[in-house]
């Protein structure tokens, strides 16, 4: 019969992410996980297998609560709200961040993915899930009219998922408000209903 596990695997994995995305994958060993997370190498091992096996348990624990935790709460606000709440939770997030860690999917997109088919597939299929939500909104807002209708809705999301990624990575290095905001007020722009965006191009020519 097996022994139960003697930790609390929620609290394993959130320090397992946190080492993980502070140093990145290969600079951190089983060693370093293990004195970090408070476990033997060997129930480490036991309990989640090599360093591979590991860091992609901490991926997605680490997926779920943010992006999966964010969605499940913007989802249900107006569709324009949902998507202004999405990005203002992320340059708020990006600005706090005092180590710089950035996100850890982004990481793992630049660091893991382009040497490992499976993280390739893995991150990819979050992205495809993160622009799925957007192109929802942007559907949702051109039916109810809160969203301009000129704009391929598929277009337009995957424009918003490249800000994103572009937000996560420029504030690693300049984590500037009035920069990061710079970047989704002219898309925003193109997301107001028509009538507004007229007044709005009215006003610049006048």
């Amino acid at each position: 019969m097996a022994r139960p596990r003697e930790f609390d695997e929620e609290k394993v994995l959130l320090l397992a992410v946190e080492r993980f995305w502070e140093h990145g994958y290969e600079a951190t060993s089983i060693r370093d996980l293990a004195q970090a997370i408070g476990l033997t190498t060997a129930s480490i091992y036991n309990a989640f297998g090599d360093k591979r096996a590991f860091y992609r348990k901490a991926l997605d624990f680490y997926v779920e609560r943010s992006f999966g935790d964010r969605v499940g709460r913007f989802e249900t606000k107006p569709p324009r709200e949902a998507i202004g709440a999405f990005f203002n939770e992320i340059i708020d997030r990006s600005l706090s961040d005092t180590k710089r860690k950035g996100c850890m999917l982004v990481n793992s997109a630049l660091e893991v993915a382009p040497h490992d088919d499976e993280f390739q597939r893995v991150v990819a299929q979050v992205l495809v899930q993160v622009e799925a939500f957007f192109r929802r909104c942007i559907e949702s807002g051109q039916k109810d009219g809160s969203i301009n209708r000129c704009q391929n809705a598929s277009d337009m999301a995957g424009t918003l998922l490249g800000t994103l990624l572009g937000i996560r990575v420029l504030a690693r290095t300049r984590p500037e408000r009035d920069l990061l905001e710079g970047l989704i007020r002219p898309i925003f722009a193109l997301l107001e209903p028509q009538s507004q965006s007229d007044n709005l191009i009215s006003r610049s020519m006048t």
